[in-house]
């Protein structure tokens, strides 16, 4: 029966592996781990520093590309450690918020470069930090993030956050910068502790973040306000739920406009077409239209009517026709089907209809505010005294912004 092998001369340390092995291993460990190995001895800290290790981590963390790289004219570990030491705080945050915004340029590019032109530069730490100074609460990690990449936006037409022109309601939701946030941040009841994201010149609107878990709010949430007009107390202000965080508000409209999921900078919604390769004798001319439209209660509601916001196009091979319209629901969901009815140009007698699958429509999530939950009904009755309209609240939301009056409506935009 063989001997027992001494443990002490069985056991294997990292240090007698050869290089290679020993190189693939620390290509599995993290940035701290490696960092570590630097300290365990001359060896390790040897082969830790080998660079093509530290690549892996500036693309993973800070999406240094070999572009970038040739133009620092640094090793992969030194521009590792560099950016760490500027950046370090937002390592969990950083490469989900510089792709979106990388993203969402790319597209600006191609369909609205005029908005990349709005788009200030990224801040410093220390403007975050006297920020938080200055309004008397801490500012999220993924928010400060954000805003080391860019300080939002110049107050212009587009909006950022979405524009759209529907009938006679105009809208330009703009990012707005760290200064112009902070003049805005609220302590009156009702928004206590919440910090505007976002202005719409035209509605006076904002997005808010909750900085605090008050008045029946989460912290970090990110909500439009929905103020009673009717109510006594101030602080019974409704939400629409727009984001539980920055990072998860910010990310997903980035992915809804650049899939398309949001049609805002061309502002058109409803599109036909008919495809170059047609024969030209299938060119037609709409007549009418037909919807079907259906709300959460199951209530339907039909609409049929002479061709498309009063106009009969005409579409033929390679023609694009688009135009804007718009219903309303009294719930907060709902759906929409229905066709549209066209003649042939060269069989006048020849009559189709072209489907229109059913699309749904969902409001953001809704929450009641709690002072409203908490009040009895019989103190939601008019007072006289007061002369509160939705024109005074916008004036007085425009004020504490320091934003100009807006000078005419919304121009369209392609």
């Amino acid at each position: 029966m063989a001997a027992p092998l001494d443990m002490e001369q069985s056991a294997l340390s990292l240090e007698l592996l050869p290089t290679d092995p020993l190189l693939l291993i620390l290509s599995f460990l993290d940035y701290r781990d490696l960092m570590s190995c630097c300290y365990l001895s001359r060896r390790l800290n040897q082969l830790s520093s080998h660079d093509p290790l530290w690549k892996r981590h500036c693309k993973k963390y800070w999406l240094i590309s070999e572009e970038e790289k040739s133009q620092r004219n640094q090793s992969w570990k030194a521009i590792f450690i560099s950016t760490y030491s500027d950046l370090g705080r937002y390592i969990r945050y950083y490469a989900t918020l510089k792709k979106a915004w990388d993203d969402l340029e790319k597209y600006l590019g191609q369909r609205c470069p005029r908005m990349i032109g709005s788009l200030k530069e990224s801040v410093r730490e220390e403007d975050l930090d006297a920020v938080e100074a200055q309004i008397g609460c801490k500012l999220p990690d993924d928010y400060r993030c954000s805003f080391r990449i860019h300080n939002g936006q110049k107050l212009v037409v587009p909006g950022l956050m979405g524009s759209m022109a529907l009938s006679n309601h105009y809208r330009s939701e703009d990012l707005l910068d760290i200064d112009t946030a902070a003049g805005g941040f609220q302590q009156r009841l009702g928004l206590k502790q919440c910090l505007p994201l976002t202005f719409c010149i035209h509605t006076g609107l904002s997005q808010y973040m909750a900085l605090e878990s008050v008045e029946g709010r989460n912290k970090y949430e990110i909500f439009y306000q929905c103020p009673d007009q009717m109510a006594r107390n101030p602080s019974a202000i409704d939400m629409f739920i727009t984001g539980t965080s920055y990072l998860e508000w910010f990310t997903s409209y980035v992915n809804k406009v650049v899939t398309g999921g949001y049609p805002i900078i061309r502002d058109q919604i409803f599109r036909i077409e008919m495809s170059k390769d047609a024969l030209p004798e299938k060119a037609c001319q709409l007549d009418s239209r037909y919807w079907r439209i259906t709300n959460a209660k199951g209530d339907v509601e039909e609409v049929q009517g002479p061709g498309v916001v009063g106009e009969f196009p005409i579409i033929s091979p390679g023609k694009v026709y688009e135009y804007t319209s718009c219903t309303t629901f009294s719930t907060t969901s709902g759906y929409m089907e229905g066709y549209y009815t066209f003649h042939c140009l060269y069989y006048k007698d020849k009559f189709f209809n072209v489907t229109i699958p059913r699309f749904h429509m969902v409001c953001p999530t809704f929450k009641v505010s709690t002072a409203r939950m908490e009040t009895n009904h019989n103190e939601y009755a008019v007072d006289e005294d007061e002369d509160s309209t939705d024109t005074d609240e916008y004036e007085d939301r425009r004020r504490v912004l320091d934003i100009p009056a807006p000078g005419g409506r919304c121009p369209r935009h392609t």
